[in-house]
């Protein structure tokens, strides 16, 4: 990627932080950012001119309106409002300024609730999709689609990622509003504080769940951008052209609070409240393709708590909680 400027939306966010993070080694890449109160990202107006003034090389979709099953439930109209229209804005944004190349992030709940496991790229559209996420999971599938779409029509080179569940530094740690993870090492790490003697979690405990280090993350997606057009064209096909980034390996909701607990320093009882709801029963990305291309996860998942964990107590006054 020798003297490319590239614009990455969502730079504050914890993926885009990670992937500006790892762009930013590469002395030929120059990073173009623009924070929310100088770019509206949901004004069609504002993208076209930032893109038209700009003139990237190549785009980063890692904007998006994200959150755990309670924020999915309360809100929404705001999921798929906002995801369509940020990523509706960028992508044919992109298009009319005539950037060639573009990256859109997605999310593995693009997959149905009950899809075979491990989850390969083939099993999108062929079942209904978890309830409690459906309109982001519908935002994201429309922006696999159009991507496809500017591709077919236009020849365009947009390419799509679909990570599992992100972990790391630049994390959500809402009490309500984050995903399991940090929602978690938040809550273990507040009882610890206050001497709790329980930690109730939400569900069972019985559903898998898979987890990647943004970190991990990024490097995938700079990988992904770099395979060259035509070997990501003989690997993938116009029309199912998305990759899975993942692990490979999941645990259970109880073996991660477990895991949470210990590298917090937690002693008390776990207990599950089964009153709340589980989400689906398991999501598991398959990630033979990315494999086959040359990639795979450097940060197994408990050192990769602990440096969250660290990272969350260094930054707790400054936490994002939106």
């Amino acid at each position: 990627m020798s003297d490319r400027k590239i614009f990455v939306a969502g730079h504050k966010g914890m993926v885009g932080s990670a992937i500006c993070r790892h762009l930013a080694k590469d002395s030929d890449v120059t990073v173009l950012t623009a924070p929310r109160d100088e770019l509206d990202l949901l004004s069609q107006t504002e993208v076209q001119d930032f893109l038209n003034q700009k003139r990237p090389d190549a785009v980063v979709v890692a904007a998006a309106k994200v959150g755990g099953i309670h924020a999915n439930n309360e809100y929404p109209a705001a999921f798929i409002y906002e995801n369509l229209q940020i990523q509706n804005n960028i992508i044919h944004g992109s298009h009319l300024a005539d950037v060639q190349s573009l990256l859109f992030l997605g999310s593995s709940c693009i997959y149905p609730k009950l899809a075979s496991q491990p989850m390969a790229e083939d099993a999108l559209l062929t079942g209904k999709l978890e309830s409690t996420n459906e309109p982001y999971a519908i935002a994201k599938i429309a922006g696999i689609k159009m991507c496809e779409s500017y591709n077919r029509q236009y020849g365009r080179d947009y390419r799509s990622v679909m990570p599992t569940n992100l972990y790391g530094p630049g994390d959500n740690f809402h009490p309500e509003n984050s995903h399991v993870l940090p929602a978690l090492m938040l809550r273990f790490h507040q009882a610890k504080i206050n001497g709790d003697r329980e930690v109730v979690v939400w569900g069972s405990g019985e559903p898998k769940r898979e987890f990647l280090h943004v970190d991990d993350m990024a490097a995938a997606s700079i990988f992904v951008m770099g395979i060259s057009k035509d070997d990501y064209q003989k690997q993938t096909s116009p029309m199912q052209s998305h990759i899975n980034v993942g692990a490979g390996q999941d645990i259970s909701i109880a073996e991660l609070a477990s895991m949470i607990a210990k590298v917090v320093g937690y002693e008390g009882q776990i207990s599950f409240d089964t009153s709340k709801p589980d989400g689906s029963p398991r999501k598991l990305m398959n990630v033979d393709l990315l494999k086959s291309l040359g990639w795979k996860r450097q940060i197994d998942l408990m050192p990769g708590l602990g440096q969250t964990y660290g990272w969350f107590v260094d930054n707790q006054n400054n936490l994002r909680v939106a």
